[in-house]
């Protein structure tokens, strides 16, 4: 190999033609001692963020945090549901101890995922910003000159043209760029290279990945959530008091609620019949009127993953039951309690249990202040009796049915100490019994009452049956930033999988016997297919202004001259 094919760091000038095809950083090549290299503080530290910002850690980083949302997604997290971890907890003595100090609980605040979530942080930007930097050098410079030997590289075409050498370098340099090459005259040959989009989308996904990761923390800290039963009939107003449960991020104020309220005027669930799928759910619908700080009242159909939106809050449908009314009486026929109960479905054909307290107004028939309790059990389609079940054969409202246990004595409530108002605290109530010492409970269909012994008063199940919707009232300022990121991101990764980024070289000199000898090559950053394609019909384009010329015709062989006479030859 002559000498003007090295380059002075010992590579081909082939090799070098092809170098820095992608922004992908290149390594120091320094002399490393016999016994190994030796790192002092510095150096170490620099390998260490060498590592960090490498591709390989950057993916290996983003598996950690996927695989570390599964735990978040399989065990109840307190940020969501405080009952059912307790509930978990209680179920799973010996694990609640490892999963607490594994801070399972917590995942999405745990100190492991949060030290993984800033190391892939740091590793994107420490992995983007210099290959930022170099794709803007590469964009800033030309392409760099033809290889002195185009035939070594891995798409070639060659032929001769009548043609000047410069017409076919104008010519070449035409058809290039208005093949949106970037291209230039490089000595005797036109460098064109093209596919630039392929690095933009590359640092394009990594940049994504980063708007993702600052929208899921923007929508940690600034993020409201919160629950809503209503009965139809009643209204919400979106403050702190209304709700059932309330969650939000460390940096959300109070005063950032959107100002608006709505009223459940209905709700309509349908479901299917009959077949295999007898009882699946068809629609729901929560017919609601609303309005935005006071203003004009407007009607709205909430469903299922279709929420309503107001301002920056989207309210969501999340669960539905039934609601049936009673009235309580003491025993001088005076009413204490009359309403709609929500009652908690425990099944698919939402079989529901609750509780009825009449905690105020209530007094024996000597006149003492008590309360009552009543343990409900209610179900929309009643088997019979007789059937040996007493669990809704199905969820809509068919033969509805409603087991009642009554107790008195104190709920409970007085304690000052958070209560379910969904369950009774019986330690202080004692329940009612009738006059052979049974325990008093009793099944009732609409419109029956259920008279509590010694003139203790009486409970009546109303043949009005209301249903309850609840609704999930949300605000998340990042979910807007985190779709745009989405988008973004797979833009990117498809530019970055479909675009090659390629160069071509057109060389035409004089060759020794006066014809323009043309050269083409191209040169990707990985094999394809097209390539060869591509400088092929390159190569059909500019025959249009540089014709192949007709092959130099083979020289004729002279006649051998006869050998003269062997008598000629004595004289």
């Amino acid at each position: 190999m002559s000498k003007t094919e090295m380059t002075e760091n010992g590579t081909t000038a082939d090799e070098a033609a092809g170098a820095q095809l992608s922004t992908a950083p290149t390594e120091d090549r320094g002399d490393t001692p016999i016994g190994g290299p030796v790192l002092g503080v510095v150096g170490w530290i620099r390998w260490f963020w060498r590592q960090l910002t490498s591709m390989r850690v950057a993916l290996i980083l983003l598996f950690l945090l996927s695989l570390g949302a599964v735990p978040g997604s399989l065990i109840p997290q307190t940020s969501a549901d405080e009952l059912k971890v307790q509930a978990f907890k209680d179920a799973h003595e010996t694990l609640t101890p490892i999963y607490e100090k594994l801070q399972l609980f917590d995942v999405y605040s745990s100190a492991w995922f949060s030290a993984i979530y800033i190391l892939l942080f740091v590793s994107l930007i420490g992995c983007i910003v210099p290959r930022s930097w170099q794709f803007v050098g590469q964009l800033r410079s030309r392409p760099p000159g033809a290889p002195r030997r185009l035939d070594r590289l891995p798409a070639y075409a060659t032929w001769r043209t009548e043609a000047e050498p410069e017409q076919v370098r104008e010519a070449a340099l035409t058809v290039l760029k208005g093949r949106r090459f970037r291209a230039h005259t490089a000595g005797d040959a036109i460098a064109a290279e093209k596919g630039y989009l392929r690095e933009a989308g590359n640092l394009l996904f990594h940049v994504a990945l980063i708007v993702i990761l600052v929208a899921f923390a923007w929508g940690q800290l600034f993020k409201a959530e919160g629950g809503k039963l209503i009965v139809e009939g009643d209204g919400f107003s979106n403050t702190l008091t209304q709700y059932d449960d309330f969650k939000s991020g460390s940096q959300f104020g109070i005063d950032e609620l959107e100002p608006f309220g709505f009223t459940l005027d209905s709700f309509d669930g349908t479901y299917e019949t009959k077949g295999p799928q007898r009882g699946t759910p068809r629609t729901f619908e929560a017919a609601v009127r609303y309005s935005e700080g006071g203003g004009t009242e407007k009607k709205a159909v909430i469903r299922v993953n279709e929420p309503l939106k107001v301002g920056d809050s989207k309210v969501y449908l999340i669960a539905h039951g039934y609601a049936p009314v009673v009235t309580v009486k003491d025993g001088r026929g005076k009413v204490v309690y009359h309403g709609a109960v929500p009652l908690l479905p425990i099944d698919n054909n939402i079989t529901s249990t609750g509780a009825i307290k009449v905690m105020d107004g209530y007094r024996d028939k000597k006149g003492k202040k008590e309360q009552l309790g009543f343990q409900a059990f209610f179900v929309p389609t009643f088997a019979g009796a007789g059937q040996g079940t007493m669990f809704s054969q199905f969820p809509a409202l068919v033969s509805p049915a409603m087991a009642l246990t009554a107790y008195y004595g104190s709920l409970g409530v007085d304690s000052g100490l958070p209560q379910n108002v969904y369950q009774l605290d019986k330690s202080k109530l004692e329940q009612f019994t009738d006059k052979a010492g049974n325990k008093l409970a009793q099944r009732l269909v609409p419109g029956q009452t259920m008279t509590l012994p010694d003139g203790a008063g009486s409970i009546t199940f109303e043949k009005e049956i209301k249903e309850w919707a609840s609704f999930q009232i949300s605000q998340q300022p990042g979910n807007g930033l985190a779709l745009a990121g989405a988008i973004a991101a797979i833009a990117g990764l498809s530019g970055s999988l479909f675009i090659q980024r390629r160069r071509v070289w057109v060389r035409a000199v004089r060759g020794e016997d006066g014809v323009t000898v043309v050269e083409m090559a191209g040169l990707g950053r990985s094999e394809s297919a097209k390539l060869p394609e591509e400088l092929g019909d390159l190569a059909v384009t500019l025959t249009a202004d540089a014709p192949p010329a007709a092959p130099a015709p083979e020289p004729a062989e002279e006649p051998a001259e006869d050998p003269a006479p062997s008598g000629e030859a004595d004289k």
